[in-house]
Formats: structure tokens, sequence, C-alpha cells
């Protein structure tokens, strides 16, 4: 029940959000960079392994566009990420796998500060448009979630940023190396998330999942490297129009996701 209300008052919102003639951020979606996220043929394990057939089949994206957040650069900031998504008729599926020389977490509550660790997040709008509204899922190496809906333009030009509705997804990690222990050289970690498509049931109705559906979306990943401090890196699949704010949830630093077979 109380996920069908937050349905409900959401897909009123993003009605609100499409209907404003005076949302700067509502416009149609047009020439964005985009990823395509391939029809899943078999059972994917949530294991933080892309060792099924379907994965060596799966677009491989990287990051490649990286901002700082105290301005202060050190020889292994830009460290390589690789990118994938599979989808099927219940699961959206997210693969994160990331060079990292120290890998680092400290967070342990749900919805607290997972990205500022080393953290994968993902950020989706089920609409081919750039809206002012998209569901994030913030993700550190303990698995602790930040997960939310956020709003750009929520009132007053002021920022929102629902967490009550806590959604169930699925999440593996994998460490190649001594977590919080800078003393040695790690290899990295990566992340696989399965997330239900059945939590945007009653927005998905302007776009359902299927062939040739678009949404838009932005995946990221925090890297911070020092055990102490909050020092970070945040890297992006697709450019920030916000250098100096690190703005990442303006809809204007979304693409498309392009579901095909």
């Amino acid at each position: 029940m109380k996920a069908l209300f937050y349905s409900l008052v959401l897909a009123c919102s993003l009605l609100s959000c499409k209907s404003s003639p005076d949302n700067s951020e509502n416009k149609i979606a047009k020439n964005l960079p985009s990823y395509t996220a391939k029809k899943a043929t078999s059972l994917i394990t949530i294991d933080g392994k892309n060792d099924e057939l379907d994965w060596t089949k799966a677009e491989t994206q990287t990051f490649n566009h990286f901002y700082y957040h105290d301005s202060i650069k050190e020889a292994n900031d830009e460290q390589l990420t690789e990118f994938q998504m599979l989808w099927d008729e219940e699961y959206l599926y997210v693969f994160f796998k990331c060079s990292d020389k120290y890998v680092t977490a400290r967070e342990l509550v749900r919805d607290g500060a997972p990205y500022m660790d080393d953290c994968a997040e993902i950020f989706l709008s089920p609409v081919p448009e750039q809206l002012s509204m998209h569901m994030g899922f913030e993700v550190n190496l303990f698995k602790i979630s930040n997960d939310f809906w956020y709003m750009t333009d929520y009132f007053k030009g002021q920022t929102g940023n629902l967490k009550a509705f806590n959604p169930e997804f699925d999440v593996e990690v994998v460490i190649d190396g001594t977590l919080n222990d800078n003393s040695d050289i790690d290899q990295g970690w990566t992340m696989e998330m399965a997330i239900p498509l059945k939590l945007f049931r009653m927005l998905d109705t302007y776009a359902p999942v299927q062939k040739g559906t678009k949404w838009t979306f932005l995946a990221l990943r925090q890297d911070r490297n020092e055990v102490d401090g909050d020092r970070r890196v945040t890297s992006t699949l697709f450019s920030s129009d916000y250098l100096d704010s690190f703005d990442v949830h303006a809809s204007s630093s979304f693409g498309y996701l392009e579901f095909q077979e």
C-alpha cells in the first residue's frame, strides 16, 4: 500500500512537471549521448560478476568525465570505470567495473552518505525527456544505499529529496584488494545491481520498458582514495554542464537509455 501511495504521489508530480511551461529543465531531449541496453535472454545472477553470456553481448562504455570537489588533482584520481546494462521483463541490470588502487568506504547507515565513499550511482527518469525529477541509487562497497526521488525544482527553485520510500533492489560487490588499508595497492572492485521495473509502476506509463523505448539517465562513480578526510573525485558517463557546482542531479547532464533486444 505504501509503495502504491508513493507511486501515485510521484505520478502526479511527474504530470505536473510535464505540463508546467515555466520549468526550464523540462525540455524534450534531442541529440543526447546515449547508452543502448540489450535484453537478457537467460537468468542473470546478482553476484558482483558479469560472467553470464548476456554480459559479453552488452555494450561497454567508460566514464571519461572527471570533476574535482576540492580543485586538488592527485596522480591516482582518474581511474578507469567500465559500465554495462541489460534488461528483461522484470529488472534493469547494472554493472560497474572500477579500477581502484585504494579501495575505501565508511558509511554504514542506509540513506546516509555513501556518496562520500567509493560508490556507484545511477539516476533514472522513466521518460524520453530531461525532466526535473529522477530516481537515484547510490551504493558504496558495504552495499549501503542512499536511494531517493530527487526533484531539482520542487518549490520556488529549491530542490526536494524524497527518501521515505526505501525501494528493495539486489546488489552485490566484489573487491580485489583490502578495504580501508592504504598500505598496499588494490586492483579495484565490481558492483552489480538488479533494479525492479515495478519500482516505476504508473510512472512508466509514458515509456514502458520494451524494444525501442527511451528513458533518460546518468551513471556515475564517486572515487575516494584516502581513508581519512572527504576528498573525492566524481566521474560520469555523460558530461555535466555544472563543472563548478558539480550538480550531477541537473537533468541537462542526462543522456538517453535506449532499450533494445
